[in-house]
């Protein structure tokens, strides 16, 4: 993979990740079939991540998706899914940030998947668990709906733009994470107060 491949693969890694610190199965599931369209070239024959863009891999991550989308609409479940997306949400950001970057010197590949498509999923992540905390104290989970499907939007849009236009999408992803950063800042400085 020459330069220019290698940063394109890192700015559509890392705005999947950024993805997934909305929602952790919708990127997975729209990349292993942008995969197995050939949308996306990326060549997993031979390597660790080949199973990504198989069938029952598919159905899994496509039933998880839609499981995933429904749970945020129920008021506490979506509380407790965040422990759980939490973890998982920066394991599938290393994880895609990996997978599309295959190909590239490992020690960048991996390097950059964890770094910076870890940090990218958990910083979204983590500025998501502040706002649904947020919204269910001072609203008693009420708007915990609207929360959520301002995260099922950002989730699909990001995706869907890193998938069709990395470099736009690389841009985006910064001005997300900048917002969200600010939006943590703000937030712990206030609650020192």
């Amino acid at each position: 993979m020459d330069e220019a491949g290698v940063i394109l693969a890192a700015l559509m890694g890392i705005s999947l990740a950024a993805a997934s610190g909305f929602r952790v199965f919708l990127p997975p599931f729209l990349l292993s079939l942008s995969i197995r369209a050939d949308f996306v070239e990326v060549d997993l024959v031979g390597t660790s991540f080949e199973f990504f863009e198989t069938t029952p891999a598919i159905i899994i991550l496509g039933v998880a998706s839609m499981a995933e989308f429904a749970a945020y609409y129920v008021p506490w479940v979506d509380n407790l899914l965040d422990s759980i997306a939490s973890p998982a949400a920066i394991m599938a950001g290393i994880g895609m940030t990996a997978i599309v970057m295959e190909g590239s010197d490992p020690v960048v590949q991996w390097v950059i998947a964890i770094i910076a498509g870890g940090g990218a999923s958990a910083t979204i992540q983590g500025a998501t668990v502040a706002t649904r905390g947020l919204s269910s104290t001072f609203t008693f989970g009420y708007a915990n709906s609207l929360v959520a499907t301002s995260e099922n939007v950002a989730s699909v849009a990001l995706t869907i733009v890193a998938l069709l236009a990395p470099l736009v999408a690389g841009v985006f992803s910064v001005a997300i994470l900048v917002i969200m950063i600010k939006r943590i800042i703000s937030n712990r400085q206030s609650s020192d107060s």
